[in-house]
C-alpha cells in the first residue's frame, strides 16, 4: 500500500480517532478495550478500524497479556497497537524537501558549518521565545508530555534527517529549542537521547537526575 492509499484510510472519522487514540499513549501500547472506550464505540468496531490501520502501515501490533501473568490459565494475550515508526507523506504535485535538507546537511558537515547552523536555529528559536511554551513545542510537532518540571518529547520533527546527520541535527535541535527557552525564566534545554524520544529534554532543574 503506497502513502497515499494508506493516509486516506484517515478519512474515516472513527479511524481518524482510533489513530489519534493510539497516537496519544505515546510508546505504551493500548488494546481493543481502551481504544473501544475512548472513542465511545463497540470493541467490535474499534478493533476493525485498528487492524485496518495496521494493515496500512499505520499502527504496529504485537501480543501480550497485560495481567503480567504467564503459564495456564493466565489467559490470551491481548492483542495491542502502538503508531508505527514508518513516515507517510503525500505532495502535490510530486516535492523533495527530504533530499534537499539530506544535501544541505551533508554540504554543512563537509564545510564545517556546524557552529553556523546552530546560531541560525538558536535565532530561529528566539523569534518564538516568550509565547506559550507548550503550544509552541506541538506547534513544532515533538509532543510534549509534562511530568513535573520537566518535559520530554515523544516525537523527533527531524527523526529521518537526525538518523542520517545524528551529531549535527541533534545539535540543532538543541540549539533551536534553547532559544525557545531563552525568554522562559528558568528553563533549560539538553541532550538526554531516549529510544522513542526526542534527543532533547526540557527542565527547570539540571539537577533531576535524569
Amino acid at each position: 500500500m503506497d502513502d497515499l492509499e494508506s493516509l486516506s484510510l484517515l478519512t474515516d472519522p472513527v479511524r481518524r480517532s482510533a489513530y489519534q487514540a493510539v497516537a496519544a499513549a505515546g510508546a505504551e501500547p493500548v488494546g481493543r478495550d481502551e481504544v473501544a472506550a475512548a472513542l465511545g464505540v463497540g470493541r467490535t468496531l474499534a478493533a476493525f478500524h485498528l487492524d485496518k490501520l495496521v494493515d496500512a502501515g499505520l499502527l504496529e501490533a504485537s501480543y501480550a497479556r497485560r495481567s503480567g501473568r504467564s503459564g495456564p490459565g493466565a489467559g490470551r494475550p491481548a492483542k495491542l497497537y502502538r503508531r508505527s515508526g514508518v513516515e507517510r507523506a503525500v505532495s502535490v504535485p510530486p516535492r523533495a524537501y527530504r533530499s534537499a535538507a539530506e544535501l544541505l546537511a551533508e554540504a554543512v558537515e563537509r564545510a564545517g558549518a556546524d557552529e553556523t547552523l546552530y546560531e541560525v536555529a538558536r535565532a530561529h528559536g528566539r523569534s518564538a521565545s516568550g509565547a506559550d511554551l507548550v503550544g509552541e513545542i506541538v506547534a513544532r510537532g515533538y509532543e510534549p508530555v509534562v511530568e513535573g518540571d520537566t518535559i520530554r518529547l515523544r516525537n523527533c520533527p527531524f527523526h529521518v534527517l537526525a538518523e542520517g546527520f545524528p551529531p549535527l541535527v541533534c545539535g540543532m535541535n538543541l540549539a533551536l529549542l534553547s532559544g525557545l527557552l531563552e525568554e522562559v525564566p528558568g528553563w533549560q534545554a539538553r541532550l538526554a537521547p531516549a529510544p522513542g524520544q526526542c534527543c532533547v529534554v526540557l527542565s527547570k532543574n539540571n539537577s533531576d537526575g535524569l
